[in-house]
């Protein structure tokens, strides 16, 4: 076996907190170092990523460690592992094993208690991966390596119970017209969407302590970026303040276990086509390898032809992800504010993981726009409501929620497996601002619900 590098990646719940440690070894060895990914009150999950350094193809690899008796591996993907006491081994599996030069692939584990490996080695190689005590600073906002990992199939075994959405659901995959977890469970994602964010009042969207109090209270699973694009202030005129908040939403999820929509929140996108390729191509080459992350590339197109218009636009940007990110769910939206879809369920574009968004208003929208749903679900389409309010469609200037056929909705996607965020995280007076005056930007939101927001919560539950 040639000499590889190992990149250990490890979630380790108050301990490491997205410490980092580089462990120095000679030349003809391995490399290791820690970093958190995910981590939650008793556990951890854990990555490790192999690489082959050498100029030659590898056949097989080998990385084994031990851990303190106090923790221990419940589950496991992506290698096949054989326990030994407190002694665990992880070799290659059928299609992960031939690693051409320079070539990564990555398994992962989820781990009761707080213990780190220790004893690490690959393919024989003697390294060390403890780390030693991991710095109080905290995380970097560098993503890991930008290698994707490949499109693998899920483990065999159920997800665990307990632990964060991400913990819980692990990578998501479009199965038939609805959306799947790792074990292949039908999944109904159900958050909030952030008020445009060169316009929202405070920044509610991008605050960790937020978002793990919605997590922990509402039962947040997924939050919407909503990234404005067109408007003054916006990403075309602003781009570097845009991003930051977009890559700050996205570090978020990952710290706190929940999904994240990256939404480019256009109505004339068409004509920004080269700035989205760009952005989204950029974001998947080192974000894609997350299973936290799904790309929503169109928000809400107005009246054009989704054949000459939409799709074309959609194609090339589902090229840019794909390019970096084989497998994370991409939304893509439809004619008339996102309300078409069974325009695009009679010509949908080619691809896997794909999915079609519908917006509603409950005031506004009834019936007959659930059965462009039904159609668009008949022909085959999976759809995401990314956006949707108990109010007229101008996000309830007036006040008015419309409770009954919003009622109707959450029941026909609940029917249907249909994911949702509502619309939006923000203060105002607006039916549809979640917030009233005073409410604080980190969470702690029980006696600030406004408007729609007692309904929302409440489905969320």
């Amino acid at each position: 076996m040639r000499t590889l590098r190992l990149v250990t990646s490890l979630a380790v719940a108050g301990l490491l907190a997205g410490a980092v440690a580089t462990i120095a070894t000679p030349a003809s060895a391995a490399t290791a170092a820690f970093s958190v990914t995910n981590s939650w009150g008793n556990g951890y999950q854990g990555q490790v990523t192999v690489t082959n350094d050498t100029s030659a193809p590898i056949t097989g690899w080998r990385v084994e460690f031990d851990l303190p008796a106090s923790s221990s591996i419940s589950q496991s993907w992506n290698a096949q592992q054989v326990t030994a006491g407190s002694h665990y081994t992880f070799s290659n599996v059928s299609w992960n094993g031939t690693l051409g030069a320079g070539a990564s692939t990555s398994f992962g584990f989820l781990v009761n208690g707080s213990g780190t490996p220790v004893n690490c080695t690959v393919n024989g190689n003697g390294v060390s991966c403890s780390g030693g005590t991991p710095p109080t600073t905290p995380p970097p906002t560098t993503p890991p390596p930008t290698t994707p990992p490949p499109t693998t199939p899920p483990p065999t075994t159920p997800p665990p119970t307990t632990g964060t959405p991400v913990e819980r659901h692990g990578q998501l995959r479009v199965c038939g017209t609805t959306m799947c977890d790792r074990s292949g469970a039908r999944v109904q994602l159900r958050g909030v969407s952030s008020m445009w964010l060169n316009w929202e009042t405070a920044p509610y969207a991008e605050n960790l302590s937020a978002l793990r109090w919605m997590r922990d209270n509402w039962n947040l699973q997924v939050i919407r970026a909503a990234m404005g694009v067109e408007p003054a202030g916006a990403y075309l005129s602003d781009p570097n303040k845009a991003r930051a908040q977009v890559e700050t939403v996205i570090n978020n999820a990952v710290n706190a276990g929940v999904y994240v929509i990256v939404d480019w929140h256009a109505h004339e996108a068409q004509n920004n086509q080269s700035q989205a390729v760009a952005f989204f191509g950029d974001l998947a080459r080192r974000y894609g390898y997350l299973p936290n992350v799904i790309w929503e590339t169109w928000n809400e197109p107005l009246q054009f032809s989704w054949s000459g218009v939409i799709k074309p636009y959609h194609q090339a940007v589902v090229s840019a992800i794909r390019a970096a990110d084989p497998d994370n769910i991409v939304v893509l939206g439809t004619p008339t504010w996102s309300q078409d879809v069974d325009a695009a369920a009679a010509s949908p574009v080619a691809g896997t993981n794909l999915m079609y968004t519908l917006h509603f208003y409950s005031c506004t929208h009834g019936a007959s726009l659930r059965a462009k749903g039904d159609a668009a679900i008949r022909a085959g389409l999976a759809l995401f409501v990314t956006e949707w309010g108990a109010s007229n469609a101008d996000g309830g200037l007036d006040g008015r929620a419309c409770l009954p056929e919003a009622q109707s909705w959450i029941d026909w996607m609940r029917a249907n497996g249909i994911s949702w965020t509502a619309w939006k995280l923000d203060v105002g007076t607006d039916t549809t601002n979640l917030l009233s005056p005073g409410a604080p930007v980190t969470g702690g939101w029980n006696n600030y619900l406004h408007g729609h927001a007692p309904f929302v919560v409440a489905n969320m539950r």
